[in-house]
């Protein structure tokens, strides 16, 4: 189940990379590394970016921590702060499963992932980083919101 679905993801990524669109992200595409942290594990791991269009764009990242696998993928809007030049924010949601190695048993988690952040792209150079507040919303064993969770984001845009 887990190679058929990070198979489906990768597709997805190549997929993605192949469309063009104008943005209000000052790239189109930007690939690189993901880390989420706060109260709780530290997690790494690549992800992408893609704008769709207009202020619409969808990140997906493949995290790792201790014993754990995060797969998630989120719809975020985007704008950037007039007179500024490469720096904007976003607000956004997305889906997320957790794959947890308990020793003798492994778990699922299934959570929701908002997201409000700011991002920030260095007009000379094609790199991007971001820093956003991305609470942990479980829905499965035992439902709990976990509000310090925090993502920073180390990009190299394609285009």
């Amino acid at each position: 189940m887990k190679k058929v679905f990070l198979s489906l993801l990768a597709a997805s990524f190549i997929a993605v990379g192949i469309q063009e669109a104008k943005a209000q992200t000052p790239y189109n595409t930007a690939i690189g590394l993901g880390v989420d942290l706060g109260d709780g594990e530290t997690l790494v791991g690549p992800q992408i970016k893609h704008s769709f269009g207009g202020a619409n764009a969808g990140n997906a990242q493949v995290l790792f921590g201790d014993n754990i696998i995060t797969i998630g993928a989120d719809y975020s809007y985007n704008q950037q702060f007039q007179g500024t030049n490469g720096l904007g924010w976003y607000v956004g949601v997305g889906p997320q499963i957790s794959f947890v190695d308990y020793g003798p048993r492994d778990e699922t988690f299934f959570a929701i992932r908002p997201a409000a952040g700011i991002e920030y792209k260095i007009p000379s150079a094609p790199l991007a980083f971001h820093f956003d507040w991305k609470p942990w919303w479980n829905l499965s064993h035992e439902t709990d919101f976990e509000p310090s969770r925090f993502s920073l984001g180390f990009k190299f845009t394609l285009n």
